[in-house]
């Protein structure tokens, strides 16, 4: 078996570097993965799963916490972000995959704007306001890779997935802005909807017709 390879845990999820990601693992072979990287302190990596397949760019993980145990096996952990890396090929030899791997991070270093980041946190605390946001840990608006941080709000795999690639912060929040602003307009008038929902706008009364 070759080696140096990574295995790999294909869910319906993105995750990012320095970003945590709980876990319900109750699956035999995955139940062995995170056994494997447990007992090793190595990491694993969390790629996006597909209909069709995977696809070929994920991020590692380290486990920093087994909150549960259970008798069965099944376990409860808190997993974080490490590195990304683009799949080279695959290996099936083992009962879950494995891939060699090429590891990556942002090419382009010059300084971001510091207006991008603003407006990125200002849309940031925009949507965490509403009720349809997921609860996320909150951001540190100093971190060199802000944009990791302020994604993890957004419920998009594709986009989520477009941004693991980007190689730059600042085309990154870019993105990630312009995103926010077509986002945030949407999920307001969702919740307005909802809101009314409950009385179908008309104090509870049924509407005669």
């Amino acid at each position: 078996m070759p080696s140096g390879l990574l295995p790999l845990f294909p869910l319906q999820v993105v995750v990012f570097p320095g970003t945590p990601l709980p876990l319900h693992i109750f699956e035999e072979r995955y139940k062995e993965l995170v056994s494997n990287a447990m007992r090793d302190n190595s990491e694993f990596g969390i790629v996006l799963a597909r209909e069709d397949g995977i696809v070929n760019a994920g991020c590692t993980v380290v486990v920093e916490k087994l909150t549960e145990m259970y008798p069965d096996g099944r376990m409860d952990i808190i997993t974080r972000g490490r590195r990304r890396f683009e799949v080279l090929s695959l290996n099936d030899e083992k009962s879950y995959l494995q891939a060699e791997v090429q590891f990556f991070d942002d090419d382009d270093l010059q300084p971001v704007p510091q207006e991008l980041r603003d407006k990125a946190l200002l849309q940031y605390r925009a949507l965490t306001e509403l009720g349809a946001s997921r609860e996320v840990a909150e951001p540190d608006e100093k971190a060199a890779q802000l944009s990791f941080q302020l994604a993890q709000v957004i419920p998009d795999l594709n986009f989520l997935n477009m941004l693991l690639r980007q190689r730059s912060e600042s085309g990154r929040l870019r993105e990630l802005n312009q995103y926010l602003a077509q986002y945030i307009p949407k999920q307001r008038m969702v919740e307005r909807v909802k809101a009314l929902a409950p009385t179908n706008g008309f104090g509870g009364k049924h509407v005669e017709i």
